[in-house]
């Protein structure tokens, strides 16, 4: 994983709150934060993912999935932009803003536990294996949710980035430039498009990079149309097919509609799948009266269900799946970005080195210019 690191301190120490910040209440919080927000309002914008809790998404002057956030930050025109998500989504926007502009990530220590399945070495170590198996042109598609330094190997290796919403479009495009694909960090949403698009499981392997090649032989690589790699997101990995029997039988006029990040065999029994963006129009333009069991992130899932009161919405899970690396970003944090801009003395600045930039910028333009 690329380091990240604050431009005010080599060392990038984590942030420690002050004394005055660790004596706020919670609802003191927010009255500052309200007052701040105002008074900067010139100078920064705050940016939300759609699994951040309702405290941080109410300050948010966008939201969005990975592709919709992609795509607005790419047009704003602000000094900062704090950004109210993962590490990895910080790292975009700051390739994708100008160079005068500063991304502010809350708290550094908000990561994701899929994007750190995949390094830069291990992806070195892979490609070098699968270009000596096979005589097929290899097209290396990254999910959004990885680090810098893979979304770079993508970009020199004539690639490009996927997220869930546009995963299908993107393998097309891939297919139409080689025979073969290389689609990491997760596996499932690599599958489940995939096998959506006509392509039957048994021209998919699944490299594990813990494994001497992967756990895979030459031959395999070579008749293989599909190499998925082995990572996956722990929130979806939690919903499981026995859950998704049980709402139906429970409830036959529920809905099951789940992200593609779940594993193979959740996707094939729910009634529908989709991206976070997918999800939301589906709920939002079903008739009042709708019942739905949500496979995602819970802030989400409660999120739609406090603005559909009109329809019956619940997690498909009796677990509360948290994606608790999101969580980390909270509104004391929040707070104190606000602060260190008011003082000029910005804090958690996330800056993706030139030598990576410039390569993770080629694969990043080529996902936007896909339609």
């Amino acid at each position: 994983m690329l380091d990240l690191f604050n431009e005010n301190d080599e060392k990038n120490d984590e942030y420690k709150p002050t004394i005055s910040e660790q004596e706020l209440s919670d609802a003191e919080v927010l009255v500052e934060l309200k007052s701040l927000k105002e008074k900067l309002k010139d100078q920064v914008v705050v940016v939300g993912h759609h699994y951040q809790q309702d405290d941080v998404i109410s300050f948010a002057d966008y939201t969005g999935d990975s592709l919709q956030l992609a795509r607005e930050v790419a047009k704003l025109d602000k000094p900062y932009i704090i950004f109210c998500g993962v590490h990895f989504m910080a790292e975009t926007a700051d390739m994708l803003t100008k160079p005068s502009q500063k991304v502010i990530l809350p708290d550094l220590r908000a990561g994701c536990s899929m994007a750190d399945m995949a390094h830069r070495h291990d992806i070195d170590k892979a490609w070098d294996f699968m270009l000596k198996s096979t005589k097929e042109k290899i097209v290396p598609i990254t999910y959004i949710n990885c680090a810098a330094t893979l979304k770079a190997f993508v970009g020199d290796n004539g690639g490009a980035i996927c997220t869930s919403s546009n995963a299908e479009k993107i393998i097309q495009w891939a297919f139409s430039q080689g025979q073969k694909l290389l689609f990491f960090p997760d596996q499932h949403l690599g599958r489940n498009t995939c096998f959506k698009m006509g392509i039957p499981l048994s021209e998919m392997v699944v490299y594990n990079p813990n494994k001497p090649n992967g756990g895979l032989t030459a031959e395999e690589i070579d008749r293989a149309k599909v190499i998925l790699w082995y990572g996956y997101c722990s929130v979806h990995q939690g919903f499981t097919k026995d859950q998704v029997y049980a709402v139906k039988k429970k409830d036959p006029e529920m809905t099951v509609i789940v992200h593609p990040e779940c594993s193979f065999d959740v996707v094939q029994a729910a009634d529908d799948n989709g991206s976070t963006s997918y999800i939301i129009d589906k709920i939002k333009n079903a008739p009042s009266g709708s019942k739905f069991a949500i496979g995602t992130e819970i802030n989400l899932v409660n999120r739609l269900a406090a603005e559909f009161p009109d329809k019956t919405i619940t997690s498909l899970s009796p677990y509360q799946c948290l994606c608790t690396t999101m969580y980390r970003v909270r509104p004391r944090w929040l707070l104190a970005s606000f602060r260190a801009i008011l003082e000029n003395k910005p804090i958690n600045i996330i800056t993706v080195p030139e030598e990576v930039k410039a390569p993770s910028l080629k694969a990043l333009e080529r996902m936007l210019a896909i339609k």
